[in-house]
C-alpha cells in the first residue's frame, strides 16, 4: 500500500474509534443521570467535558477546524435566541452560552 492509502486508513480508524467513544461515553452520562443524587458532581462534569472533547477531535479529523465549529455553535446559538427557542425563553440559556462564547475569543 501506498503511504497515502495508510494516512486515510488510520484516519478512518480514528474516527471510528471517537464516533464509539462518543457513544460509550453518552452512555456513561445517561448511567450517571439515573442514579440520582448519589452520582459527584464530577463524575457528570467528565461525562460531559468528555463528550466536548471527542466532538472536537471528531470535527478536526472530518476537516472542520476548531474555529469552524465554534462559529457554527455561535450561529445556532444565535439563531436560537432570535427565533426565541423554548430554552431561551425559559432561562436564557442559549443567551448566557453565546456570551460565554464571545468571551472565550
Amino acid at each position: 500500500m501506498r503511504r497515502e492509502e495508510l494516512n486515510i486508513m488510520a484516519n478512518v480508524n480514528i474516527i471510528e474509534k471517537l464516533k464509539a467513544e462518543l457513544v460509550a461515553i453518552i452512555g456513561d452520562l445517561f448511567k450517571l443521570l439515573c442514579k440520582g443524587s448519589n452520582v459527584t458532581q464530577d463524575a457528570i462534569l467528565n461525562c460531559i467535558s468528555g463528550a466536548i472533547i471527542i466532538l472536537y477531535m471528531l470535527a478536526d479529523r472530518l476537516g472542520y477546524s476548531y474555529i469552524a465549529v465554534d462559529e457554527c455553535i455561535k450561529r445556532k446559538l444565535k439563531t436560537g435566541i432570535i427565533e426565541e427557542d423554548q430554552i431561551e425563553k425559559e432561562g436564557k440559556d442559549l443567551s448566557r452560552l453565546y456570551s460565554h462564547m464571545k468571551e472565550r475569543q
